[in-house]
């Protein structure tokens, strides 16, 4: 028969079951780390440095690298011996606003019921994180036998862009670890392989005019349209033809636009237009030759007919992020590390990018492995289940026994 205990913290409703789970320690962690509301646009520093103070505690040598504001900042936290190599428990800090989701319960205090724990980024990724600084203190009271390292960033849900500042820093302080297990959601199945996300901004400069007289101006607007439909049909060709690899949950590359602005009013011809597009593309595609296809598209096909009008119409480009994809062998060092860790034995890949990829083009070798699922990411009543944390803690205490004496 099934026990049921309610007790009651100012942090959580805690309901604990008679049955495999986390541990409390861990959950009182993980309401910690979700009471930060650290979504990208605001700042991430009380959770760094609630994170920094927990650490420093049990003797970590910690390196922050802040953005050029001083808003936000990474902790990259050392322990044990103070010698190269060494294991790299990497996450990130910030989550995705709740702005117009409609939720059941406050998303920034951690609240259990049954077997999840509910509240803002907990399967990504602070469910990863806390259970990390939750066991730092059993690492270091066995006795580490080669550093441990743990990584903190900001903004990676708008392109990885503080690890960037992180990765240079260690670059310059000639900091190189072994291995790297990044903890994004994947059921604790070990992940060898992303895809790349390189996105970009088109701005389409044409000429206004009164609609009754359209063919004396450029379509702004129209311009944008026959360019994404480019996208479209370049979106159609990968999903027929491929090529392809079955180990990814969508097998092929992706093209997606997003966002789109333009136009005033409907009987004025719109001068602007703008639209966001991206590839999320296999690893072993080249992302440069895609945009080149529709840059030559835009400009080789359209533009002559723009500019036939005015010669001053014509397409500015910008790109908004550039992440690689991963692909790493399970030959690896770092593979077969992990996956000695798990208690599953295949592997996977996954459509979603991850830091994992800039570790590995630092020369980190690195996977992904942590708790929770990828589809309770981004979504009101966002839930890590109580026993993907527990099954965190089991890979983080078998990590422990092979670099602790």
């Amino acid at each position: 028969m099934l026990g049921l205990v309610i007790a009651r913290t100012g942090l959580l409703r805690f309901e604990s079951r008679i049955m495999p789970t986390a541990s409390p320690n861990v959950v009182e962690s993980i309401a910690k780390a979700v009471g930060f509301s650290t979504v990208s646009r605001d700042s991430n520093l009380r959770l760094i440095e609630w994170a920094q103070a927990e650490l420093e505690r049990i003797g970590a040598r910690c390196r922050l690298t802040y953005d050029s504001e001083r808003r936000k900042a990474n902790l990259f936290a050392s322990l044990g011996p103070d010698e190269p190599g060494g294991v790299v428990l990497s996450g990130h800090t910030d989550v995705v606003p709740v702005d117009g989701q409609k939720w059941d319960t406050d998303p920034f205090r951690a609240e259990v019921a049954g077997d999840r724990i509910y509240g803002r980024g907990t399967s990504d990724m602070k469910g990863f994180v806390a259970t990390v600084l939750a066991l730092a203190p059993e690492f270091v009271a066995n006795g580490l036998r080669q550093p441990l390292h743990l990584a903190l960033s900001y903004d990676e849900e708008i392109g990885c862009i503080g690890v960037r500042g992180l990765l240079a820093d260690l670059k310059q302080a000639g900091i190189h670890p072994s291995s790297v297990i990044v903890g994004e959601p994947t059921s604790m199945r070990v992940v060898i392989g992303h895809k790349g996300k390189h996105s970009f901004r088109c701005k389409v400069r044409g000429l206004a005019c009164h609609s009754a007289y359209a063919p004396q101006g450029v379509n702004a607007v129209e311009a944008a349209a026959e360019i994404i439909a480019y996208l479209k049909s370049m979106a159609r060709r990968f999903r027929d033809q491929g090529p392809y690899d079955a180990l990814f949950d969508i097998s092929h590359t992706t093209v997606h636009t997003g966002v789109i602005h333009g136009g005033t009013a409907l009987n004025i011809v719109p001068k602007e237009c703008s639209f966001d597009f991206e590839f999320r593309h296999l690893p072993g595609d080249r992302p440069e030759a895609l945009f080149e296809e529709v840059k030559r598209f835009a400009e080789g096909t359209l533009l002559p007919e723009m500019q036939r009008v005015d010669p001053n119409s014509g397409f500015e480009w910008e790109v908004l992020s550039l992440m690689p994809g991963l692909d790493v062998s399970t030959d690896t060092p770092t593979a077969r590390l992990a996956l000695g860790l798990t208690d599953a034995r295949d592997v996977g890949k996954v459509s979603y990018g991850t830091e994992a990829s800039l570790f590995q083009e630092a020369g980190m070798p690195a996977v992904v492995c942590g708790p929770g699922s990828i589809e309770q990411a981004h979504k009101p009543n966002e839930y890590v289940s109580l026993e993907q944390i527990a099954q965190c803690e089991a890979f983080l205490r078998r990590l422990m026994q092979r670099m602790c004496g």
